[in-house]
């Protein structure tokens, strides 16, 4: 079992959720809801690592609020 980390955004043009991976090309979708682009970015990801020669170009660390004064 592997895990994932995914960026979520919402779209305020289409209102549609939006989500990738960092640093794995290729691994991104939308969906009308959470449970939508869940299962989306998982059958993305699952199709993804089918290819044996898969490299990650980043490992994700986290994220930072920036203050601006």
């Amino acid at each position: 079992m592997r895990t994932f980390t995914a960026i979520i955004e919402r779209d305020p043009d289409t209102n549609l959720y939006v989500g990738y991976v960092p640093g794995f090309p290729g691994a991104h979708s939308q969906g009308e809801t959470l449970d939508e682009l869940n299962e989306n970015l998982r059958e993305v990801i699952e199709m993804l690592l089918e290819n044996e020669n898969l490299a990650f170009d980043t490992e994700f660390v986290g994220t930072q609020q920036i203050v601006i004064r």
